[in-house]
């Protein structure tokens, strides 16, 4: 399994829902790139 590190969201976000894939099973992704989108609700 592949370790994926999300960013921090800020103080008001607690957690995301995945948005879309940018990215398909098996595709190559380089460092620093993009894979996924995220969605979050503010408080």
């Amino acid at each position: 399994m592949t370790q994926i590190v999300v960013p921090t969201l800020g103080e008001s976000v607690s957690e995301a829902t995945v948005a879309q894939w940018l990215k398909k099973e098996g595709e190559a992704v380089k460092a620093d790139e993009p894979i996924v989108e995220l969605e979050t609700d503010k408080v």
